[in-house]
């Protein structure tokens, strides 16, 4: 087991030569959104911009994409139609991914579950489309409502480049283990057990940050408190998905958006206290990786 420090930045980071072309660094698809919910994927959309990605583009419902079309130019929002993912819509979501994946000449990934909706539609839909998608080895970062669905699920991460990253009542769905009264000791025995169980990478998300692809564990203790405000996990994905973009393996993108993202954290809340918003800590991104 071992502590990330500032050296995950030196591996995930390395120095970027004089002369590049368009997504030498990566090209991000993030699924997210619902009628209701259209924060999300913006903000995983924008700490993926900080950290380093080339491009993002956002597949939402239509109400969500026009809304977060709307936050910032750097910003493609390509709408659903419909307040909801349906089965409808995954000959799209799979033609869109795909595309990536060819167009960046394999330096592609997927962020799914930021504000999807829990219905038993949407997560169908979910479950169907991490199941057609790992068979074209891109990766992915499931997160939120996404882990409600893959619960219902498991054996489809099995295996694949799949990033995980619950909290610890996710992590009690995806794994029936109910480790929020446990040690951190125990926590760890128990994460990397279940990773190897799932034969996937989980980043869990607490007070220590647990990752593990059930072979090697770290640990990551930035962060703060003042990171419970909303948004703080949506960012923390976006970031993954960038490295993972970029073509950093699942268990060393965990470590590294672990890192940025509670170090940023951290830095903002020494400017903001109380006030802390997850759009402040994606402004101190570009600090962390000074």
């Amino acid at each position: 087991m071992k502590e990330v420090t500032r050296e995950i930045l030196q591996k995930i980071y390395p120095k970027r030569p004089p002369v590049g072309k368009k997504y030498d660094y990566g090209l991000l698809v993030v699924i997210g959104g619902s009628e209701f919910y259209s924060g999300s994927p913006a903000l995983s959309a924008l700490a993926a911009f900080k950290a380093g990605v080339d491009m993002v583009r956002i597949i939402a419902p239509k109400r969500a994409a026009d809304i977060i079309a709307s936050f910032a130019p750097v910003l493609a929002a390509y709408p659903l139609q419909g307040d909801w993912l349906t089965k409808a819509h995954l000959a799209t979501l799979l033609s869109m991914a795909k595309s990536a994946k060819e167009v960046t000449r394999g330096k592609a990934a997927v962020v799914i579950g930021g504000g999807m909706g829990r219905s038993k539609e949407t997560q169908d839909a979910i479950v169907e489309f991490l199941s057609e998608i790992s068979e074209t080895n891109i990766p992915c970062v499931i997160d939120a409502d996404a882990i409600h669905a893959v619960s219902q699920k498991p054996e489809i991460i099995q295996g694949k480049q799949f990033l995980i990253t619950p909290h610890l009542f996710e992590f009690l769905l995806l794994t029936g283990k109910d480790i929020g009264e446990k040690t951190d000791e125990e926590r760890i025995q128990i994460v990397q057990t279940e990773a190897k169980r799932l034969n996937s990478t989980i980043l869990l998300k607490s007070g220590v940050d647990i990752i593990s692809d059930g072979k090697e564990i770290a640990i990551n203790k930035t962060g703060t408190s003042f990171m419970t405000v909303g948004g703080t996990g949506d960012t923390l994905a976006g970031i993954a998905g960038a490295l993972l973009a970029k073509g950093v393996n699942t268990f060393e993108a965990g470590q590294g958006a672990a890192y940025i993202n509670g170090l940023a954290g951290e830095l903002a809340s020494k400017q903001l206290g109380e006030s802390l918003m997850a759009t402040d800590l994606i402004e101190k991104i570009s600090e962390v990786l000074k």
